[in-house]
């Protein structure tokens, strides 16, 4: 029976995000932005007698990673770092986040290197608004692994 479970699709629902190995894991209610994609190179040469170009793999274009996450009275961790990078010159660190199966165990892992904050959102303050205050940070980075983890 236990083969059958590597057929059904992951929940997105429980996962961890780490800052470093050493750190505890980070509570936060969203991760977004986990793309790669490869640029395309066009070519043609002149003395080519098609007219049309040729199409290779070129440079690897990562996205920004957003973190999302309720506001607390106690933790400024956000902005404080985002606020510490002065012009060339940043902490970058780098980011573990695991999709969890049901035993809390990682089943994927997503490794991102040399992250640091571009962005630093603090929500919206609303008079008649009955919902929390949802912070969020925005991560360029310099590079995505992937590893599938499964034991099954």
């Amino acid at each position: 029976m236990a083969e059958a479970t590597n057929n059904y699709p992951l929940p997105v629902f429980h996962y961890s995000v780490k800052w470093s190995k050493n750190e505890k894991d980070l509570c936060f209610s969203e991760v977004t932005g986990l793309n790669v994609e490869t640029q395309v190179i066009e070519y043609r040469d002149g003395y080519n007698p098609d007219f049309t170009t040729f199409k290779m793999p070129g440079i690897k274009k990562y996205s920004n990673i957003t973190l999302k996450r309720g506001t607390t009275a106690a933790d400024n961790g956000f902005f404080d770092w985002w606020n510490d990078a002065k012009w060339n010159t940043v902490e970058r660190r780098e980011i573990t986040i695991c999709l969890l199966n049901e035993k809390h165990e990682p089943v994927i892992t997503w490794k991102v290197k040399n992250a640091f904050p571009t962005k630093v959102d603090f929500g919206q303050l609303k008079a008649n608004g009955n919902e929390v205050l949802i912070e969020s940070l925005e991560l360029a980075h310099e590079g995505l692994t992937v590893e599938r983890n499964s034991k099954e």
